[in-house]
């Protein structure tokens, strides 16, 4: 069944890396249609391709697909990220029709107003610790090496989805603060903005909640969760997990996404 949306938000693919699972999001664009996509960072991984270049057909054919839509009249906006700040360079102009944008105020159906960005600048050790910063990069592509072991494992014993790398992330206390140091951060500046919500991507965890009087809402990532956020035609908002064995749609549940701070 084709999922219709007014909005489609996506961050964190990471292209040009082996732990981008670029196929299951050609499944799920095949799926869905939205009038605006907004690509909220990391979509291309520029630091792993400086360092050595992976590119296979599944990566460039999301680029065509996107394209694509931009050619048949859907408004896509990319938010660029850290992994490709290079981007960054052109923010104001259109490449192949794509806006490049800093940040952006997303006005939903109902009026509601949410702050879209990606959310690297609330990242001290990126912007402080640069050699750090890509020192814990190379941890994490570790951590989904021995992930993909994990799932083909998972797929040969018939098993239920689970990640190794979202799951030890999940059990380090680091990481937890890290996460609801990084909301509050988030929130503030959407405060600061003067909307009703933000949107953002960056630390790779999928949530949808309210802090104080925000919406806070991380669209995840395709390298683990295989999830991103829709604005239906009237204005709601839903956190969705693609789900390539199932075959279908899943909603995440609201009471399985709980802050990092609960």
């Amino acid at each position: 069944m084709i999922l219709n949306v007014r909005t489609l938000f996506i961050s964190d693919v990471h292209l040009g890396t082996r732990g981008c699972q670029a196929q299951e999001l050609l499944d799920f664009l095949k799926n869905c249609e939205a009038d605006t996509i907004y690509l909220i960072g990391d979509i291309v991984d520029g630091w792993r391709l400086k360092s050595s270049w992976y590119w296979p057909q599944a990566h460039n054919d999301v680029v065509q697909k996107m394209l694509r839509r931009v050619r048949k009249g859907a408004r896509v906006i990319y938010v660029p990220g850290n992994h490709d700040e290079f981007l960054r360079e052109y923010v104001g102009s259109h490449i192949g029709g794509v806006e490049i944008a800093e940040e952006a105020i997303h006005e939903l159906a109902d009026g509601r107003r949410l702050l879209v960005l990606h959310g690297d600048k609330f990242d001290t050790v990126m912007r402080n610790i640069k050699w750090l910063a890509h020192l814990g990069d190379w941890a994490y592509d570790f951590a989904i090496f021995i992930n993909g072991y994990v799932m083909r494992a998972q797929r040969f014993f018939g098993l239920p989805y689970w990640s190794f790398s979202a799951y030890a992330k999940q059990k380090v206390k680091t990481a937890v603060n890290f996460i609801s140091a990084f909301e509050q951060a988030v929130v503030a500046d959407a405060q600061r903005n003067n909307v009703h919500g933000v949107i953002c991507g960056h630390i790779h965890h999928p949530a949808y909640h309210r802090i104080g009087e925000i919406e806070y809402i991380n669209t995840g990532d395709w390298v683990e969760s295989c999830t991103a956020v829709v604005e239906h035609l009237d204005g709601r908002i839903e956190l969705i997990r693609w789900r390539d064995l199932a075959g279908q749609w899943l909603s995440e549940p609201q009471a399985e996404i709980q802050s990092a701070a609960a």
